[in-house]
């Protein structure tokens, strides 16, 4: 598992760049079953073999989410939740969602996959 899942979200007040280029290998090789798209998100479908497993996952990633004050966009049909991460307030990427998406595998990878 990524040492980023160890880390917490550091809120964006904006203002700041958003990470481009070089400053995402580091954090993309991390998580290797992310995909970066176009600089300006990361994005992942999680597959369950059923709606209520699907939900249940949402509802926890929806905890963690409030827990860290970082907020996945989540996308929930039967069997699947595709997630997008990226931060609002600078329209791009920051350590803060990927250190998210971390925390969302941990949440899939504790037996809900």
């Amino acid at each position: 598992m990524s040492k980023l899942a160890e880390q917490h979200c550091v809120p964006c007040r904006g203002g700041v760049p958003p990470l481009r280029g070089e400053a995402l290998i580091p954090l993309a090789q991390q998580l290797p079953d992310w995909k970066i798209v176009e600089e300006h998100h990361i994005a992942k479908t999680f597959l369950f073999r059923d709606f209520k497993i699907a939900l249940d996952f949402v509802n926890r990633v929806g905890a963690v989410a409030e827990q860290e004050g970082h907020h996945p966009d989540l996308c929930l049909a039967w069997g699947k939740v595709d997630v997008q991460i990226y931060t609002h307030k600078i329209k791009g990427l920051s350590e803060s969602d990927f250190i998210m998406a971390a925390k969302i595998d941990q949440v899939y990878f504790a037996g809900l996959g």
